[in-house]
């Protein structure tokens, strides 16, 4: 690698972390062969649900030059999003941790949009790219591996040495040359906690989510009814769920995030149980705007409701 694209990714990183942005790593835009074989697999066993959109757009999803025509580079950032505390929500209901605030899509995206400024102003004024999160047929995880930032761990999560999983991901796909990073070893070891800990056996084995049991998706992508199996599995959970990671060690000591907008805003925190399950319309606009939670609708969020807890 020549000294002008490592000197371009140490000035890139440096504006990163400086927008706030918690690290960032390079990678070449390559195909994707192995982790396009891994995917192929898990669809053929229908482990992706009614999530019909992971079959459109594959070779997308696989290959970052399709979706950026004379890509080189693609750098990857991450974004932690562990909150200083849990604040206690005074129901007896749960929220994954990336839904406290406000939507990590806005959050994310506003800084990759000051970082692709950036790059355009003071690498290169040839620089041209896209920027994503969780917004197009990414392969963001692997993405994230093969820039050497963490490993896939057992519960298909990225996992950092020192930010653990909760974490977002953002990229940019540019038409420029920087360093690649190194992919780390696996370092999930023997442990099995995350596997052992969930109550709905989605993680059917090591590294492999079968996402028909994963309460996360029927909470928020499943539109059709919670099936009665689950009952009494759900543990609290009303919008996603954070117990494959609450287990593992690696977020045993994960330092927490410092933006203001991942904080659990009070319209969740302080709402009682039967608030919830009362909960109209008209509130749910108020209470969930520039929320993820939004995602699951007002009668998906009650369905969720009633199926955790059923009204006295």
């Amino acid at each position: 690698m020549n000294l002008i694209a490592q000197q371009r990714a140490a000035l890139i990183r440096e504006e990163a972390i400086n927008l706030g942005f918690d690290d960032v790593g390079f990678v070449s835009a390559e195909v994707l062969d192995k982790e396009a074989e891994f995917l192929e697999k898990w669809l053929d066993r229908g482990f992706h649900g009614g999530m019909d959109y992971m079959n459109n757009n594959v070779e997308k999803r696989n290959d970052p030059t399709k979706l950026v025509e004379g890509a080189k580079s693609v750098i990857v950032v991450l974004q932690n999003y562990n909150p200083p505390q849990d604040g206690n929500m005074k129901s007896d209901f749960k929220l994954a941790r990336y839904a406290y605030g406000r939507d990590y899509h806005k959050v994310v995206k506003n800084r990759l949009k000051k970082l692709m400024s950036f790059i355009q102003s003071q690498i290169s004024e040839e620089a041209e790219g896209r920027f994503f999160v969780d917004s197009a047929p990414v392969s963001e995880r692997s993405l994230a591996v093969r820039a050497g930032l963490g490993w896939r761990g057992k519960n298909t999560n990225l996992l950092h040495h020192q930010l653990g999983s909760y974490v977002f991901i953002g990229e940019i796909i540019l038409n420029i040359e920087l360093p690649s990073g190194v992919p780390l070893k696996d370092a999930c070891g023997s442990c099995t906690r995350c596997i052992n800990a969930c109550p709905t056996g989605a993680l059917i084995y090591p590294y492999h989510l079968d996402s028909r049991k994963c309460i996360s998706y029927l909470t928020i992508e499943n539109k059709g009814e919670i099936p009665s199996g689950f009952a009494d599995k759900f543990n609290g959970w009303i919008f996603g769920c954070d117990i494959c990671q609450e287990v593992c060690p690696w977020n045993g000591n994960a330092p927490s995030h410092h933006e203001p907008d991942f904080n659990l805003r009070s319209g969740f925190q302080d709402m009682s149980t039967q608030e919830w399950l009362s909960l109209d319309i008209e509130a749910f606009d108020q209470i969930s705007q520039g929320s993820p939670v939004r995602r699951a609708g007002y009668h998906g969020l009650m369905r969720n409701l009633t199926f955790v807890k059923k009204p006295d």
